[in-house]
């Protein structure tokens, strides 16, 4: 007999009637972004940059940005249509197991193949050492992006878990940790991320051959908003940064709610937020001894988003999550990650895997029970916290929704479905 034959079943209080809740949030976007970048790359200075057969490094990410595709190919047509011959690099710090076969499958899995942008696909781990910056962090930079001609650094302004000052995730932060790859990535963090993010971008930018940088803004629905072309020069890059943060804030979309019982988060992952879901959503105490704003009781992880090669960091800040998740989430890479963002006075709640359930039910209904509802639970279900525009809400959160004119109830309460594994449908 195993042990578990001999223990009561789980605790569970079944979810409420839930209703979908259409959010309503600043729509505007650009349209045609890889013929809006490719001529804003144009009306630039970059054809006086690149000579005829100049090999050009573009950077690509791994947060999957809106447009991501597009993206790329408008910058690798503007090389073209100047004389050069673009190639694009993984620029993702330690991200893949820190290995360039796994940076390289990032980008396949978010779409980026030679045929899609138009450029194949260069991958190193290699750097090459440009100097000690001002806060002892030494300045790394992929070593095919210094042997090209040059490098446009293409990077999404946001906002950053680990960030509630005027600097976040933009071009200086590509650079430092994106193309610094995991040894860049690792003296960074490890000698105080924000400042070195500062002192080693100096380094970058004074001595590799980078051309400009493209710095996007979404909106809330995932769409650039905003695109803008950089001059290569650290106040240039700085100011980017920092004025196009305070618009990303204008976008970011949040939870109405600032209380729950139960937030159900359907998928976690690397994709959505360096954090595998964003603190500045679901509360930054979740990671930090920051006060309990938003104070959601207990959260319910359900799955893994698919690109990040089984890098789950980030569900260490829920209380349950499925067996699905775990059978997806791959520790070697996940710690790899974990062990390169080590900070001073920095610790490792995001790594570890939380109680887990056998099924989608199981799980919300334990982490339901276990949260202490009372006779009128609280229960918010999102796809994940960079996708906000439709929710699942309990119907005791109705009269709240009403009262929001930016919420809109799309369908009327009703029993959880689930498939006859416990999951959702």
């Amino acid at each position: 007999m195993k042990s578990s034959d001999a223990v009561m079943p789980f605790p569970r209080q079944p979810l409420p009637s839930m209703a979908l809740v259409r959010q309503d949030l600043p729509a505007d976007h650009i349209d045609d972004v890889a013929g809006d970048v490719a001529a804003k790359l144009m009306a630039s200075d970059l054809p006086r940059k690149i000579r005829h057969g100049d090999q050009i490094a573009i950077t690509a990410g791994s947060r999957g940005i809106g447009g991501f595709v597009e993206l790329l190919s408008g910058v690798a047509e503007a090389v073209k249509l100047c004389g050069g011959r673009p190639f694009i690099i993984p620029a993702m710090g330690s991200h893949g197991g820190a290995t360039p076969k796994g940076q390289t499958e990032i980008l396949r899995r978010l779409g980026v193949i030679e045929e899609a942008v138009g450029a194949p696909i260069h991958a190193t781990m290699d750097t090459q050492v440009l100097g000690v910056s001002g806060t002892g962090a030494v300045a790394h930079l992929d070593r095919l992006a210094f042997e090209a001609d040059g490098t446009i650094v293409l990077g999404r302004t946001k906002t950053h878990p680990e960030s509630v000052g005027e600097l976040a995730s933009g071009l200086l932060k590509m650079c430092t940790i994106g193309l610094g790859k995991q040894a860049g990535a690792h003296e960074a963090h490890s000698h105080g991320l924000w400042e070195s993010v500062r002192a080693v971008a100096t380094l970058q930018l004074a001595r590799a051959r980078i051309l400009c940088g493209v710095a996007v803004v979404e909106n809330g629905y995932r769409q650039p908003c905003v695109i803008e072309v950089v001059p290569p020069a650290y106040e240039a890059f700085l100011d980017a940064d920092v004025r196009l943060l305070r618009v990303a804030k204008r976008h970011l979309a949040r939870i109405p709610f600032d209380n729950l019982d139960l937030l159900i988060v359907d998928e976690l992952g690397k994709t959505i937020s360096g954090a595998g879901m964003d603190p500045n959503i679901i509360g930054l105490w979740r990671n930090s001894d920051a006060p309990h704003r938003p104070d959601y009781k207990r959260i319910v992880v359900l799955s893994l988003t698919h690109p990040p090669l089984g890098n789950g960091l980030g569900i260490g800040m829920a209380d349950f999550t499925t067996r699905r998740f775990a059978e997806a989430y791959d520790p070697a890479v996940s710690y790899v990650n974990l062990l390169t963002a080590s900070e001073p006075g920095g610790n490792t709640r995001e790594g570890p895997i939380p109680l887990v359930l056998e099924s989608d039910r199981e799980a919300v209904e334990v982490g339901l029970f276990s949260s202490l509802p009372g006779a009128a639970p609280r229960v918010c279900r999102i796809q994940n916290t960079g996708r906000l525009d439709e929710i699942w809400v309990s119907d005791t959160l109705l009269d709240e929704v009403r009262q929001n004119p930016r919420l809109h109830v799309m369908a009327s309460p009703a029993p959880v479905a689930y498939d006859a594994n416990g999951n959702f449908f």
